[in-house]
């Protein structure tokens, strides 16, 4: 997930800005090679991580409910931004200068701007979902079909957010109109050129609130509400002394999930997000030479979370582990693949959804 306009604009008009160019500002090889593992793990990871999560779902139809629809187009999305936005950023930084041809300069911010879009409120779709089974568990509950429409109508929405990016990305010559008293490069750069500064910021910082603030306050609002609740009937069940230790934990569990997805997702966007912001209302406060640097930091902890959300939505998930391997050993023909029960995902996090009242008031809960 990422603030599109960083991976080019920022880098291309930071190229733009005549700065002392007596000054080296080279990667040393040490550093160019931390990048190149870094990207490299990140990127495996994450491919590795959400296709293992895309195939057991669709492979599996007892796990085509509603939660695990919007996983799939998280994943997908996720599958999207380690193919296009992770191999175009490093093979950017460290050229210094675009070499993929015109079209790919247009293409590329667009692709990535869709892929955080889509991301994003993928985890708000699955925020809502899950706040509408834990806390109205008897009234509308979401079904198939209407997930697949929200999906759908999350791609159109990330497409229309997406399109000035087409319009205004370009493949350029730096200092092309300025008169400078020594010889600049002549290679071209990828960057964002506006009509003007103040529509560009407006642009940037409508993407910022709703490709982060907005979602982060839905998210918050819903798994607060989620918390409050499972909170409150593990009260009851306790007062009614009919619950064991193991329920307990499981409880527990469930809202150190719910509390790490809205962590993981604030602290791997909000370093870019912050990088993002000077930078467009006062470049002048990042150091030239340190600029590639401070941003691939930024933007690494960003991708991160194509690395995080797999673990948190899948492999911390026994139910998943299980159907994971008993596809692996019928793929590989070790032997007939062990029978486990059939749980869906989604019971990761509404263990309590279906608890029911029982004749003394008290809740049972069904795990």
């Amino acid at each position: 997930m990422e603030l599109q306009h960083s991976t080019n604009h920022n880098q291309a008009l930071w190229k733009e800005i005549p700065w002392d160019f007596t000054e080296d500002c080279s990667l040393s090889v040490s550093g160019t090679t931390f990048l190149i593992v870094a990207y490299s793990t990140v990127m495996a990871v994450g491919l590795i991580g959400n296709s293992c999560l895309v195939f057991v779902i669709t492979r599996h139809k007892e796990m085509r409910n509603v939660t695990n629809i919007f996983i799939v187009n998280l994943s997908c999305s996720d599958i999207l931004m380690c193919i296009v936005c992770l191999p175009v950023t490093i093979i950017y930084t460290l050229m210094d200068h675009w070499i993929l041809g015109d079209t790919l300069c247009k293409l590329t911010p667009f692709i990535q701007c869709i892929s955080v879009t889509v991301s994003i409120y993928s985890l708000v779709l699955i925020a809502m979902e899950r706040y509408q089974l834990i806390v109205h568990p008897t009234g509308w509950k979401p079904v198939v079909c209407q997930s697949y429409l929200a999906v759908a109508v999350t791609w159109i929405v990330a497409c229309l957010i997406s399109v000035p990016f087409l319009s205004y990305s370009i493949l350029t010559l730096p200092f092309q109109n300025l008169s400078m008293p020594f010889p600049l490069s002549d290679h071209p750069v990828c960057m964002e050129r506006w009509p003007s500064l103040q529509e560009r910021r407006a642009y940037t910082t409508s993407l910022l609130v709703f490709q982060y603030f907005l979602p982060l306050v839905l998210i918050m609002v819903c798994y607060m509400h989620i918390y409050l609740r499972l909170r409150r009937r593990k009260d009851m069940v306790e007062r009614g002394r009919n619950t064991t230790q193991k329920k307990n934990k499981g409880s527990t569990r469930i809202n150190a999930m719910l509390i790490s997805i809205v962590v993981a997702f604030t602290l791997s966007w909000l370093p870019l997000n912050v990088f993002n912001t000077v930078f467009d209302w006062n470049h002048e406060a990042i150091p030239s030479c340190s600029h590639d640097i401070i941003f691939s930091f930024c933007h690494l902890t960003a991708m991160a979370s194509t690395c995080i959300n797999p673990i948190i939505y899948g492999f911390l998930n026994s139910n998943f582990q299980k159907h994971l391997k008993s596809t692996l050993l019928r793929c590989r023909c070790w032997g007939v693949a062990e029978r486990y029960e059939t749980v869906p995902l989604s019971t990761v996090s509404t263990e309590v959804t279906k608890g029911s009242i029982l004749s003394n008031g008290s809740i049972s809960i069904n795990t």
